[in-house]
């Protein structure tokens, strides 16, 4: 009682508070928070009291700030480029990464042996760009068009299992065998017929079950050519595995699957969806994370949340609605406010007529615009939001 919640770091989903920032001043209040499955959260000791066992000035609080401190100034160093800066180093690594995955697929094709471990100099790369700046190379290997999408789709689950290992709390090995794993999870479509894999309509049964080999068949290959760790070996063959046993190759459920093949299988499943496929166009990141969140037995509850914090609930691109009737384009997330992004504000729905381009940050403390709604772009036909977020020289 008297606390003042700061944020709550439980299932954002499924919380019963419609604000995470409130005096508790009541029973009911503390009653509802304690039964709310929320797993932690912070306080405001300027706005409220401190837990009893520890009072400012004692030992254990000047340790804690030291330790935060530190951890602040870590951050810091690692986050240490600007989204624009980071964009143009991304567009190169995007380029040169997917160059060589098309290579490496095009061997696959010719029946000719792959080394994995020439992977590797790229997957350091990634983890380097991560460090600097998540949003630049998730948001801008999210563009790719449908003839790229096989290879593109390996750099973007890897740059996406990199930033959810981190969020997870993964040391730098864990991370970088995270991200071998994105790159590699899905060497086995090429023993899919490219007609199959790039048929424009909807898959005959027989064709599904043709692409449903491809987890083993990747899974075979890999194990042949040596190596790569266990970890990667398991992501290739189970990431389509599914928290209620409906997936394939092997039907796991549970437990039963690993937490790398759990990541995978979110990584994998976000960047198919908001990317343009032969047979469909990408989805809005915002409707995507929106979707895949009612997807019950699907993924991993602890781990989806864990990568909407790593992604944001606007992900970078995404169309927003302010309450002021203004439209903007999400440009970079705010790691510790989710719903308080950087957004490029540009169009007046109220006049119905485009505005000049301002940039607003939704967490300053004396900003007045707030997200209303994400947008669907189709409903808009804007043909210019990536170059809104994205340089031309990102784009080219």
């Amino acid at each position: 009682m008297g606390m003042f919640v700061d944020g709550l770091e439980g299932p954002w989903l499924n919380h019963p508070f419609w604000r995470t920032k409130f005096l508790i001043k009541d029973e009911a209040t503390l009653r509802r928070l304690k039964e709310s499955g929320v797993a932690e959260c912070r306080i405001d000791l300027a706005r409220g009291n401190d837990v009893a066992s520890v009072t400012p000035g004692a030992a254990a609080a000047t340790a804690g700030t030291a330790a935060e401190e530190a951890a602040a100034a870590s951050a810091a160093a690692e986050q240490g480029a600007p989204f624009t800066e980071e964009l143009q180093r991304a567009a190169e690594l995007r380029n040169r990464s997917g160059a060589a995955m098309r290579h490496m697929f095009s061997e696959l094709r010719l029946g000719n042996a792959i080394d994995p471990r020439v992977c590797a100099p790229l997957v350091e790369d990634v983890v380097e760009s991560i460090n600097r700046n998540a949003d630049a190379l998730i948001s801008l290997v999210r563009l790719k068009s449908a003839d790229e999408y096989t290879y593109l789709h390996s750099v973007a689950v890897c740059a996406l299992m990199v930033s959810l290992g981190k969020r997870l709390g993964f040391d730098a090995d864990q991370c970088r065998d995270a991200g071998m794993a994105g790159m590699l999870h899905d060497m086995g479509k090429a023993a899919v017929p490219l007609e199959v894999l790039n048929k424009p309509g909807r898959l005959t049964p027989e064709e599904f079950e043709i692409v449903k080999r491809h987890p083993m068949q990747g899974y075979e290959m890999l194990r042949s050519a040596g190596g790569v760790s266990e970890g990667v070996l398991d992501v290739c063959r189970h990431h389509h595995e599914r928290i209620d046993g409906k997936g394939y190759p092997d039907g796991l459920q549970g437990e039963q699957i690993s937490v790398l093949a759990r990541m995978g299988a979110v990584c994998d499943v976000y960047d198919a969806v908001t990317s343009n496929r032969p047979y469909k166009a990408g989805w809005d990141p915002a409707y995507a994370i929106a979707q895949m969140a009612s997807w019950k037995g699907h993924f991993d509850d602890k781990v989806y949340q864990a990568f909407v914090r790593s992604l944001g609930i606007y992900p970078t691109g995404s169309l927003v609605r302010m309450t002021s009737g203004i439209l903007g384009v999400v440009l970079e997330q705010n790691a510790e406010k989710l719903t308080k992004p950087k957004v490029k504000l540009f169009f007046s729905t109220n006049a119905g007529l485009p505005i000049k381009p301002r940039v607003v940050d939704l967490a300053a403390p004396l900003c007045r615009e707030k997200i209303q709604a994400r947008e669907s772009p189709e409903n808009w036909q804007f043909n210019y939001l990536n170059e809104l977020w994205a340089s031309d020289a990102a784009l080219t």
